[in-house]
């Protein structure tokens, strides 16, 4: 069964602690709309392996927009595309060649995930506007003080990293999509967001659209090389989203999504198909030529709102090759071509 609380966490940092080898998880105390929360984020796999991470300093995408309207506290979220819930394969937020395996603790400056996460939860703890976003599941109200930061009632927000793929065994439970997790950092007065994203390296990228389970496309068992070129078993980037006329100039608009194949070889693009927010997909057909750029008349049913969305790349199987996201404040200018 995926997770059975999966919400989000709004609200001020006040106090951290390091996770240690005893106790794997960086911990923040969290005070939202006059409630205390204890953030508990893995920065060490349960199997000992390590973790796999990825920092965005300068976070662009449509959800901040939802974010910023939340009141302070925790939210429900349903796992769909529709919630605020994350998907980092399907909200387009990542490729998988971006995250970086880290270790727990390392001596040394900002090599470890301790050093990676406290970065930004010292930045916040240090400006009075700041606050943070939780993503996963939540625990508590307990009858118990916290272990950590000693409030009462003890209660909090985990499994702060992705919750699908996971092969068949102890996490396997956990599987879904729409049901990730992750930290957000707003900044408001420098107009700034930021994120953490993380995963275990034996978590599968390519997973079941309903179940969340791994799809096997032979990929290796390594993680994969960023800078490796696409193959079937590791397809992500073969053809790449790298421009879209979302808000057009005349009525009724016409959007236009450009595509690039980063290949030595052309590519039939039969059977493959594009998609958008609400996974509203439409067929493509034809060749791309080896490095070559092919811009894809958008039909419907497929859409491509003017206040913020995700555009996704899928192969003849159905497995996602690329993806990206805008915000409405990339689409507001009519007539202008956003790059990716």
């Amino acid at each position: 069964m995926p997770l059975k609380h999966y919400s989000v966490l709004k609200g001020r940092p006040i106090a951290m602690r390091f996770g240690t080898g005893q106790s794997p998880h960086y911990q923040v105390h969290v005070v939202a709309d006059n409630a205390d929360f204890r953030i508990a984020v893995n920065v060490q796999s349960g199997d000992g392996s390590e973790v796999e991470f990825l920092v965005r300093s300068h976070f662009v995408h449509p959800i901040t927009d939802q974010l910023a309207a939340l009141a302070e506290g925790l939210h429900p979220q349903p796992p769909k595309p529709a919630s605020i819930a994350l998907d980092f394969i399907r909200g387009n937020l990542m490729q998988p060649q971006e995250m970086i395996p880290l270790p727990l603790s390392m001596p040394g400056p900002d090599n470890d995930l301790n050093e990676k996460l406290d970065q930004f939860v010292q930045r916040a703890l240090s400006n009075e506007t700041a606050m943070i976003y939780a993503f996963g599941e939540t625990w508590g109200p307990e009858t118990k003080a916290d272990n950590y930061f000693g409030f009462r009632p003890g209660r909090g927000i985990h499994d702060i990293h992705m919750n699908q793929g996971n092969p068949i065994g102890r996490f396997s439970g956990d599987n879904g999509p729409w049901q990730d997790g992750g930290l957000v950092f707003e900044f408001p007065d420098q107009k700034l967001w930021t994120a953490v994203f993380l995963k275990f390296q034996t978590q599968a990228w390519h997973t079941d659209d309903k179940t969340g389970d791994p799809i096997d496309l032979g990929t290796p068992t390594q993680p994969p090389d960023p800078t490796a070129p696409p193959t079937g078993q590791m397809p992500d980037g073969l053809v790449r989203i790298i421009a879209a006329l979302v808000n057009a100039v005349k009525t009724p608009e016409r959007e236009v999504v450009t595509l690039l194949n980063t290949a030595d070889r052309d590519i039939d693009l039969t059977g493959w198909m594009l998609a958008d927010k609400q996974k509203n997909k439409m067929a493509l057909s034809g060749k791309i030529v080896a490095g070559g750029t092919l811009a894809v008349v958008v039909q419907k049913p497929m859409e491509l709102s003017n206040q913020g969305g995700i555009i996704s790349l899928l192969d003849e199987r159905g497995i996602k090759i690329h993806g990206v996201a805008y915000t409405k404040a990339q689409a507001k200018t009519p007539g202008l071509t956003i790059p990716f």
